[in-house]
């Protein structure tokens, strides 16, 4: 038997392909990632079985610029949203093979009719329900705790995301001591749901042991979230009675489990930061608090032992006449400053929660962590799409850092 070489086959490939489907053919199938690179735009469809998640069919694709230009404001003037993961989509392509990078759909139309995939609707469905059932908003109004120290966080074993939110949180440079436990459970595939869940209930279990719970996973594919956007799930999460921070690691994708969730973050180290800045703040309100309540209390102190000793210094001559009603006077006094230093400290610790509240609620930082960013043209800010022309420039404040952009409408 005479061997031939990977090049070879992969040309016998090739033209079996290529003459087999020589015509171009329309296909159904759901968006997993879409990128867009220059005048170019990247895709990889997927086909799940009909019972469940798991994939039964990938393939990679490109819609070339000089397609991409037209199919792209058709598609996003017909349907009001562009081309994005979770969306079934109705394309016709040319199927290619190349000896190389192998194969792949090269997408010539498309059906824009054809709009959201089912992963888009059930996500809408389930967030639809849980309005209705009225514990979307549930774990967002539940309180942080002053301070948050004991950290409850469920994620995969041996993960990276795992070790990084370790690394960050216990080895901070403030010196902040946090009680950390991982409940195991799996991050990706079927099983996500189920373990999640099961980790959630062990945590119940010793609820009085945890101030908050960490929900974290590292970086992938935008088809491996799936996991994250089931009815079960979001109910236990939304109905949490502690407050749930998520970081699943990803910055464009928003799950059901982030919409309901307390906190969302991007990644694990981002929640480990957001932790570590919650805990610095409030260390320094506290301070603060304690420093003007001590200083309160000895300044009433001093103000009522100087009345004490002008009210006595009045009266020398009766002194001895009245020792003994100056003394019932004297611990009635001592009582009231105690009294009053008691609910000087009782109001100052209500106003130290309102503040923590409140700053905590109007932060820039917590807007900017939320995913929101600030767009400025001239220095001034740009409230206004209408305002923007073709090839101006802005600058755009994130959460981290500032870029500059041109608009291209």
């Amino acid at each position: 038997m005479t061997p031939i070489s990977l090049y070879e086959l992969n040309l016998q490939v090739r033209s079996v392909l290529e003459g087999t489907l020589s015509e171009p053919v329309w296909i159904q199938a759901e968006l997993s990632s879409v990128s867009i690179r220059g005048p170019h735009c990247y895709v990889e469809f997927v086909q799940k079985a009909e019972n469940g998640n798991t994939f039964i069919a990938k393939a990679k694709g490109q819609i070339w610029g000089n397609k991409w230009a037209l199919i792209r404001p058709y598609f996003e003037q017909t349907t009001g949203q562009p081309l994005s993961p979770g969306m079934q989509v109705m394309v016709q392509v040319e199927v290619t093979f190349h000896e190389i990078y192998g194969y792949a759909l090269n997408v010539i139309d498309i059906n824009p009719t054809y709009t959201l995939g089912d992963i888009a609707r059930r996500r809408q469905e389930i967030l639809r329900q849980l309005e209705e059932e009225g514990v979307i908003n549930l774990n967002k109004e539940l309180e942080l705790p002053v301070p948050v120290q004991r950290i409850a966080v469920i994620s995969s074993e041996g993960a990276a995301g795992w070790g990084d939110f370790q690394n960050q949180l216990l080895n901070n440079e403030y010196g902040l001591a946090f009680t950390v436990k991982l409940f195991p459970a799996i991050m990706q595939g079927e099983r996500v749901e189920q373990t999640i869940i099961a980790a959630l209930n062990q945590i119940v279990a010793e609820q009085d042991c945890w101030d908050v719970v960490v929900i974290i996973r590292g970086g992938g594919a935008t088809s491996d979230l799936t996991g994250f956007d089931t009815l079960a799930l979001a109910e236990n999460v939304a109905q949490f009675p502690l407050p749930v921070i998520t970081g699943i690691g990803h910055e464009r994708d928003d799950t059901v489990l982030d919409i309901i969730s307390h906190t969302r973050v991007k990644t694990p180290t981002a929640a480990a930061e957001f932790l570590i800045h919650l805990g610095v703040d409030q260390l320094m309100r506290i301070d603060n608090l304690k420093a003007q309540i001590t200083d309160g209390a000895q300044n009433l102190l001093h103000q009522e032992r100087l009345r004490m000793e002008r009210l006595m210094g009045r009266i020398p001559t009766l002194w001895e006449l009245f020792k003994t009603n100056r003394q019932v006077k004297l611990d009635n006094l001592f009582m009231e400053i105690r009294n009053g230093v008691r609910t000087l400290l009782d109001r100052q610790q209500h106003r130290m929660e309102l503040i923590t509240t409140q700053l905590h609620a109007a932060s820039p930082e917590r807007i900017y962590r939320l995913g929101y960013s600030v767009v400025r043209k001239n220095g001034k800010a740009v409230r206004d799409a209408s305002t923007l022309q073709d090839d101006d420039l802005v600058e755009i404040t994130l959460e981290q850092g500032i870029v500059n952009a041109k608009i291209q409408k």
